[in-house]
């Protein structure tokens, strides 16, 4: 079957941190998870915008929760596509830190038949956004099953991924800390660079104070990327605009051919777990 943008659904997760998915592509549906304060839950990015949600953070002496959406909200967004789609594409955040993949799983197999295809990122938030747009320039130009599987398990490979936290405490609370717990204990102006491997936090090496950070993530960018339109870029941040203004900028000067494809707060969801300050850098290359 080929499949374009005419017959094919992409949906995502708000872990994807891409609010305005479907109003760049309209074959697009955002499945959000939900934050709780308390006994209050609101739908990421729908019921909260990052803005009130950071403002809250802030202010709640009880730090919020999260979970992922049900297997009837994905049905619900299966049913709404399947009578216009022949087949869906529903890309999620990493099974190793979100039952958000299970609950879309049972969601297509309520739905019945194979139009639904689950695929499991082993990433999250503009990675997980970056992948959708990857795979709708397939879909634009026409693709395959096959070479969807093939792009994705690339971009698994392939992709960089760094981000680094005022904090591991958030992490650590969610327990989405991974081997990055080594790095836990006093971290005084001590930032910690990290990235996600397998769906699974993993430490590289601490510096001291944003500057180090910064040229951290510098060095790391120009050593893995060449300057060309098909590298793609992606940034987002945690009440942290300022560092997001500093990384579009660094793009700029250093890799000015790149495409910023996604910049971006994160998320109510996703900022739960990284806490505010937090800032990612994403990048890859892509014809």
């Amino acid at each position: 079957m080929k499949l374009t943008a005419d017959n094919t659904a992409v949906v995502l997760d708000s872990t994807a941190d891409f609010p305005d998915a479907q109003t760049r592509f309209s074959n697009f549906r955002i499945v959000p998870l939900y934050v709780r304060f308390g006994d209050e839950s609101f739908k990421d990015y729908v019921e909260i915008t990052p803005d009130r949600f950071y403002e809250r953070l802030q202010t709640d002496s009880e730090l919020p929760t999260t979970s992922q959406p049900t297997p009837g909200d994905f049905l619900a967004t299966f049913e709404e596509l399947a009578p216009r789609y022949e087949r869906i594409l529903s890309l999620q955040i990493s099974s190793t830190l979100s039952g958000t993949f299970a609950s879309a799983q049972a969601a297509a197999e309520l739905l019945g038949g194979d139009a639904v295809r689950v695929i499991d990122s082993r990433t999250v938030s503009a990675s997980l956004g970056m992948l959708g747009i990857g795979v709708q320039r397939r879909l634009e130009r026409g693709t395959t099953d096959e070479e969807i599987d093939a792009y994705v398990a690339r971009y698994q490979r392939d992709h960089q991924l760094l981000f680094t936290v005022n904090t591991l405490e958030y992490l650590a609370r969610g327990g989405r800390i991974g081997r990055a717990a080594a790095f836990a204990g006093n971290l005084l102006n001590v930032k910690p660079i990290l990235t996600i491997r397998d769906g699974e936090v993993i430490p590289l090496k601490r510096v001291r104070g944003n500057a180090k950070a910064f040229a951290e993530f510098r060095a790391l960018f120009e050593s893995t990327s060449a300057d060309s339109p098909n590298l793609k870029v992606g940034i987002a941040h945690a009440a942290a605009p300022e560092r997001l203004a500093a990384l579009r900028e660094l793009v700029e000067h250093v890799r000015p051919r790149a495409e910023i494809e996604i910049a971006t707060p994160l998320g109510p969801v996703v900022g739960t777990h990284a806490g505010p300050g937090t800032v990612g850098f994403f990048w890859y290359e892509d014809a």
